[in-house]
Formats: C-alpha cells, sequence, structure tokens
C-alpha cells in the first residue's frame, strides 16, 4: 500500500517522499489507519520492521492543525506537551526524535523535544519551559523533570510505548505505570513490543481499552534476507577469527555484539592494536562519547561498532553488512533484535555468531524456540571445533555438530597465531617431576608421589626435601 493511500496529510506524505519512501511495510499499513481512526494498538514487530514510521506519522497527522482534527488541537495548553513517545535507551528517544523532526519538517507550529539521561538537563529544561507538542523521553530522566517540575503531563493525549519489552526487561515498569498515571484517562495509546510476555500482556491489559492487535511476520520469516551462520570455538579464538573475518568478508558496515562493556572496550582496543579503526558504545560511555561514535559509524568514518545489547536499542543505520555476535545472546528474542540490524529496507544482510562450550546451550535454546536452522561454519577449521550433536541437522553448515577432534592443531590465541596453548594436565606431572629431583639431591629415595584424596596428611617436622613447597 502506498503511504498516499493511508489518509495522511498532504504534507506528511511529501516529507516521506522527500525520504525516498512511497510504499508502506505491513506493519506501518496496518497500523497507520487504526491510530488514525482514533483506536488503542497493541503492535507487536521486530527491528527494521518501519515500526517508528507506523506511530510517529498518525501521531503528527493527528497534531497537525490543518489535518481537520481541531478537538485535539484546541485541548493542548501552552506548554504542556500533547503527544509523549516513552522509549527504553537514550539511542532509541534520539532516533525517534530525529523521525519526528523529519516527517513533520513541513508542518507548521508544531514542536519536538528529547529528553534523556546522561547529559546536562539545561536544553531540555528549556525546550519544556518553551513549549512542545511532541516529547520523547526515557523513563528515568523524565520522571525526574517531573519530580523537579519542569514538565507536566496533563495534557497528554497521545500515548506511545515503544520497545515495551525492553522497557520491563531494563527494570522500568514501575516508571512506566508512575508516568502513565499522570496522563489523561482518556488517551489513545500505542503500544509496541517485539515479544508479548505475560508481564507485557498484563501491562497492556491496564493501559489499553479495546486495542487493535497488530502482528506483523513471525521471527523467522523476518530474517530470510539474512545469511547466518555460526562457529563453535574456544573463548581465547574468537579475536582471531573475527581478524580473519575481517580479511575475508567484503564488510561496509560491521556491528559486533559483547555481553559485557568492559568485553566490548576489549574488543575495540584488541581491534586498534591491528590497526583497524573501530568505536564503542556502551553504558559506561558518556552520552556525547556515544552520540560522536555512532555519527562516526553513520558517515562510514569507522566500519566496525562495537555495542552492548541496551546502548545498541535506537541503532538505526542503513547499509550495515554484517553483524557479529561476538558473545551468544541470552534469549531468542535477543538474537533476532541483534541479526536484525542488517537487511533493511530490502537489503541482505550477514550474521555471524560466535559460540564457545559455555554458550553451546544458548545456541540450543535459539534454535529451538525461534525455529531458525543456523548453518555451522566450517571454512576455519584450524580455530573452531566440532560442537556436541544438536536436535537436528543444519543445511549447508560444513560438518554437523559432533564430538571434539581428537589430536591436530588446538585454537590459537587471538592476535597470536604462534603461541600454543599450555596443557593444564602437565602441571602436575611437572610437579611431581621436581618432587622427585629435589628428593634425590637430598640423598632421600625418589618415589613417585601418590594421587591426594582430600586434605594431604601432616608431614613430620622437618621431613619435605629441599625445593618442595609447604602445603
Amino acid at each position: 500500500m502506498k503511504f498516499n493511500e493511508l489518509g495522511l496529510c498532504e504534507p506528511i506524505v511529501r516529507a516521506i517522499a522527500d525520504k525516498g519512501y512511497t510504499d508502506a511495510t505491513p506493519i506501518q499499513a496496518q497500523a497507520i489507519p487504526a491510530a488514525l481512526e482514533g483506536a488503542d494498538i497493541l503492535g507487536t514487530a521486530q527491528t527494521g520492521t518501519g515500526k517508528t514510521c507506523a506511530f510517529a506519522l498518525p501521531v503528527l497527522h493527528l497534531l497537525d492543525e490543518d489535518s481537520g482534527h481541531r478537538d485535539i488541537r484546541n485541548r493542548g495548553r501552552g506548554r504542556a506537551p500533547r503527544a509523549l513517545v516513552l522509549a527504553p535507551t537514550r539511542e532509541l528517544a534520539s532516533q525517534i526524535f530525529d523521525s519526528f523532526v523529519a516527517y513533520g519538517r513541513n508542518l507548521k507550529n508544531l514542536r519536538h523535544a528529547v529528553v534523556f539521561g546522561g547529559v546536562n538537563q539545561r536544553k531540555q529544561v528549556t525546550a519544556l519551559r518553551d513549549g512542545i507538542d511532541v516529547l520523547v523521553a526515557t523513563p528515568g530522566r523524565l520522571l525526574d523533570l517531573i519530580n523537579q517540575g519542569y514538565a507536566d503531563l496533563s495534557e497528554v493525549e497521545l500515548l506511545v510505548l515503544d520497545e515495551a519489552d525492553r522497557m520491563l526487561d531494563m527494570g522500568f515498569i514501575h516508571d512506566i505505570r508512575k508516568v502513565c498515571d499522570m496522563v489523561r484517562e482518556d488517551r489513545q495509546t500505542l503500544f509496541f513490543s517485539a515479544t508479548v510476555s505475560r508481564e507485557i500482556k498484563q501491562l497492556a491489559g491496564d493501559l489499553l481499552t479495546d486495542p487493535v492487535l497488530i502482528e506483523t511476520a513471525p521471527e523467522a520469516t523476518t530474517v530470510d534476507a539474512i545469511t547466518q551462520r555460526i562457529y563453535t570455538i574456544e573463548r581465547e579464538s574468537k579475536k582471531t577469527l573475527l581478524l580473519r573475518l575481517l580479511e575475508n568478508e567484503p564488510v561496509e558496515r560491521m556491528l559486533i555484539f559483547s555481553k559485557t562493556k568492559h568485553g566490548a572496550d576489549r574488543i575495540v582496543k584488541g581491534l586498534r592494536s591491528m590497526d583497524i579503526a573501530a568505536e564503542a558504545i556502551h553504558g559506561n560511555k558518556t552520552q556525547n562519547a556515544r552520540t560522536k561514535a555512532l555519527g562516526k559509524f553513520k558517515k562510514g568514518a569507522v566500519k566496525i561498532l562495537v555495542a552492548t545489547d541496551i546502548a545498541a536499542r535506537g541503532i538505526d543505520v542503513q547499509n550495515i553488512t554484517h553483524v557479529i555476535n561476538y558473545d551468544m545472546p541470552l534469549d531468542p528474542e535477543t538474537y533476532v533484535h541483534r541479526i536484525g540490524r542488517t537487511a533493511r529496507a530490502g537489503a541482505t544482510g550477514i550474521a555471524i555468531s560466535f559460540c564457545d562450550h559455555d554458550e553451546l546451550g544458548l545456541y540450543r535454546q535459539i534454535e529451538k524456540r525461534s525455529r531458525i536452522d543456523i548453518p555451522v561454519g566450517n571454512d576455519h577449521e584450524d580455530i573452531t571445533f566440532n560442537a556436541p550433536p544438536a536436535r537436528r541437522s543444519h543445511e549447508g553448515g560444513g560438518g554437523k555438530p559432533g564430538q571434539r577432534r581428537s589430536g591436530g592443531r588446538g585454537p590459537r590465541r587471538a592476535f597470536d597465531n604462534t603461541t600454543p596453548r599450555k596443557n593444564p594436565k602437565s602441571k602436575n606431572a611437572k610437579r611431581a617431576a621436581r618432587t622427585q629431583t629435589a628428593g634425590a639431591t637430598a640423598g632421600k629415595p625418589t618415589k613417585p608421589r601418590k594421587a591426594k584424596s582430600g586434605y594431604p596428611k601432616a608431614k613430620p617436622q622437618g621431613s619435605r626435601g629441599h625445593g618442595e613447597s609447604r602445603r
């Protein structure tokens, strides 16, 4: 369906055309007409389906003074916002704000603001005092401003919750309820979530009135344009494999996911030590540093961005050709969110996962619950190992998961292709050899030491030979 067939006002349709868009995505085609009719919406959609546009366009239309919905406009009051969008992270809030600015550029007298933590609040307070129509916010900073008397939600008639499941995962449930209690009871609510858990259903039931249910394509079909593969590999060899991929893959932009902030910094440090430009974004970075790093990535100044899951929320960058799960995600939903950063706007993409022994259970869980068959890569066998049997074979996977190889070269250390791995079993043998040598030097019989069982027996004073350690 074309955007000009959805009932949107001409200035918005023109702004969409200026961005190069003509056809609505499935969620846009379903959500926009329902929202324009004033219905509450419960939408489930994955990253990259055009969800932001699905709520931004009808909100702008309903607020526009020339759209024929003057009843909404006239109830607004000076500085109080009439539409509120809640988002889980700073990055996502910024992306949503940019969308409102872009799609509302031809509308007169509509003002927007975004508030989030991690930066000085002075500019945010100024924007609120000057008066706005649309407020995009993270829950924590919004409540701070409300408690200081800078924000008034009493005139909010359009409430949007984006990525509600992630806000619950981040512990914002109580903040969300506090905010929702401050807006008008007769509001219209648009509620979007990638997953619908029991908690999400309960929250949606409390906030929505006779909602229109909108579901996009199932998870397994939203990733059809993504070529996926997984490498089973020792943890210390992940960096080596990453370098191999950078040498052999046609990378335009690569997004790497780390499960920890310090892990993200280590990956960047390792890449930079090999003269490979990379940036990291995570919660320990200042907002200015995160914005600068994301800007470099968007402009192509660096082609590698390393991120944690929370910091990556809101990353909407075109032409990401590769997504790397350096650490396996903890659940299938996060896996789909991650790989959905590539293959956007009709493009194709590649998603590669590194899976060590401790993560094999996560790998099987992702395959089972998401019903996505991830082929096992076999083109770097010198640094990967065969995984234990999976629940089914993998088409094109390059070898079924089986037992670990017997013999052959073990995995290599990251950034060091010559250092052999230490054999931890050799420590006892070396200790026994030192003990025998020490005993012989002291003129005592050289007996092999027996394997210990429990705590060692006490020895008489002075019975240790030279060179033995005190136990």
